[in-house]
Order: C-alpha cells, then structure tokens, then sequence
C-alpha cells in the first residue's frame, strides 16, 4: 500500500465556524483570586466531611440526580419534577439554547453581560438581538420591549448582571415575559445570595420563565461544576430531553445536600462580602476611582487607559482582577471580585501600590 494522501480535516458546519470563541484566563492564577467571582475563601466544611467519606465504590456508578434534585427543590421551595442539576449554570444555558433556538431564531440579550449565552446561541446559529444598557448600566426596558419580534425564541437576563452588578426590578421581568409569549425568559441568578430577590415563586405563574442558580458563587462548589434550572413541568420536558442523563457527576451529587443544610455557613459568607463589598466601594471612592453600585460579589471599576498596565500591577502584588474593556460599553474598566473584609484589606494596598505604578490620576 503506498503512502496515504495527505488531506485537510473535515470541517465542522457552519454554525461553529461562527462560533464567538471564550478564553477564559485562567492559567497561572496565583494570588488572591478577585477574577472569576468565585467563593475566594472555601466551601462548607460539611463538604470536605463528605468528600473524606466518598470510596472507590462510589466512583464506579452512574451519577443518579433524581434524589438530589428532590433535595434542591424542597430547598428552593418547588416542586422536584421543576428541577434540573446541570453541570454548571453553562450546560443551564446550552441546554436551553439546543431546545428552544433554531437557525434564524433570535436570542434577546441587555448587553453587557455573561459572556456564554452569545456563545451557546451563536452555536445553534440563532441571530443575537443586543440591546446596550441604559447609562449607569441600568436595565434597558423599553429598548428590551421594542427589540421583542416574532422570532424572539430566548430571552437571557441575569440578575444581578455580570459584570456591572445592576439588578432587574421584578415588573420589568414580568414585562418582558409578558411581551414575548412565544421566547423562554432566562433569569439568571448565579449572584442571588448578594442581592435576596428572586422571581422564583412566579414558575408555573408566567409560564415561559427559566430560572438558573449555581453553587460556584456563594457557596464556593465551582470546581464540583453544579447549577440548577427551574421551570414549569411544561418546559422542563423538552430540557430534560435535551440534556445528558450524567452530565453532573458524583461527587457534586454527594456534596451538595451537606451544602444546602450548612446555613450557618453560608449566611457567614455572605454576610462577610456585603460588609466588604460597601468597604471596596468606600476604598475606590477614596482613591477618586469612579464605580457602579453593585448587588453582586464584584465591583466594576473604571481605570481608564492604563486598565491593562492596573490588571498586571494588581497581579505583580499577588491580586488577580479582571479586565473587562472587551466587553460593550466597557472601555477602561475593571472588574475586582469582593472576598472577606481581611482579603479586601490586602487588595486596598494592591489597589494603592497599583495606582502609583501606572500613575493614575482622579
């Protein structure tokens, strides 16, 4: 047999050829992790329990979630069969992309905000609806509500908002979903725990509302990959049809009722940022560093020009933040994620240091 021919790989169709790629930088983080908006000190010690008592024998079967999601729905207060563990809030919206956008739909979004549900739509090679935010990154409702077409299949809202922290007013939400009948309503909850409001009683009420939580964020999981869906029996069908049987797997399952019933622990955390939250913003506004309110575990910042030089200062002294210019409308800024009091103590003299280093001036 002679040499095989030398021919080009096959290429994939065309919607993932369109795809927006996502580079998380998440390589080399050392330091005091402000970047990523995770728990940036540790989970429940009722985890790490639970994860000391896990043996060889229960790696070798199949993730079951049935149980835990009985668990999560009597903590949410819905019933089990409105429930869905995900891997992660992004298999959440993949999810929700593969069941409801179809080449031509479209995906509504206030821009700025996460950056994966331009990425799982532009995969199903739905159109991307963008609606800048009101100045102040406030919510931008009537430009939301003039954006809603026939083709509107899905509609993606996170409250609070990554990465400005501004929040959504509840009749706005009811609104949109009001406009648009024939999109599902996506509210994205991941920062909840900072902020306490949820439209969580309005599943089964307004029928196209999705409500997506994670346990990366407050209570600090985001290596064990779990989020959660909750939606109308109705939609929840099409949603479990769509998603793997095992895509959460069995460590995650074990730990997270040991989570859910550690309250104490979870009401310290939380309590502990919103004290350090008000204190960073009180530090940037002494520092003539202009910000935005925020309900969320982060701050965004503007630096101006020199946001990159600021970024790489701020890791030189061992605090990684993350720059966000990328995103629209948010040339010069910087987000920093809040820790504990004594953690935002460490990043007031980095911020310091940093500002001197770039020679920012207010």
């Amino acid at each position: 047999m002679g040499e095989p021919v030398a021919a080009r790989a096959p290429e994939p169709r065309a919607g993932v050829r369109r795809m927006k790629e996502y580079h998380p930088p998440v390589a080399g983080r050392d330091g005091l992790r402000l970047d990523f908006n995770e728990n940036t000190l540790a989970c429940s010690p009722r985890v790490l329990e639970v994860l000391q008592k896990i043996t060889a024998a229960d790696l070798t079967r199949y993730p079951e979630r049935g149980t835990v999601e009985a668990i999560v729905a009597d903590a949410l207060g819905v019933a089990p069969v409105e429930v869905l563990l995900t891997n992660g809030v992004d298999e959440a919206i993949h999810a929700l992309c593969q069941a409801f956008l179809d080449r031509g739909d479209a995906m509504l979004l206030p821009v700025p905000t996460y950056s994966m549900y331009e990425v799982y739509s532009s995969a199903a090679e739905a159109q991307i609806d963008a609606v800048p935010a009101v100045r102040g990154f406030r919510f931008p409702l009537d430009a939301m509500l003039r954006a809603i077409h026939a083709r509107t299949r899905l509609i993606a809202i996170a409250n609070p908002n990554s990465p400005t922290g501004a929040t959504v007013a509840r009749d706005a939400i009811v609104k949109v979903a009001e406009r648009a009948p024939q999109a599902v309503v996506l509210l994205d909850e991941a920062y909840y725990h900072f902020f306490g409001e949820t439209v969580l009683d309005l599943i089964g009420k307004v029928p196209n509302l999705v409500v997506a939580r994670t346990f990366s964020k407050a209570y600090g999981m985001a290596g064990l990959r779990l989020g959660v869906l909750v939606a109308a029996e109705e939609t929840m069908q099409w949603l479990r049809r769509v998603i793997s049987p095992y895509s959460v797997n069995q460590l995650a399952l074990a730990c997270l009722p040991a989570a859910l019933q550690d309250h104490a622990y979870l009401d310290w955390y939380v309590a502990e940022v919103k004290s350090a939250r008000a204190e960073l913003a009180q530090t940037l506004t002494e520092f003539g560093l202009e910000h935005w309110p925020s309900e969320a575990n982060f701050i965004l910042t503007r630096i101006g020009s020199e946001h990159r030089a600021f970024v790489q200062a701020m890791r030189s002294h061992g605090v990684l933040t993350r720059d966000r210019s990328a995103d629209p409308g948010c040339d010069g800024l910087v987000r920093i994620t809040v820790g504990t009091r004594e953690q935002m103590q460490q990043a007031k003299a980095a911020i310091e240091r940093s500002l001197k280093e770039i020679g920012w001036r207010a």
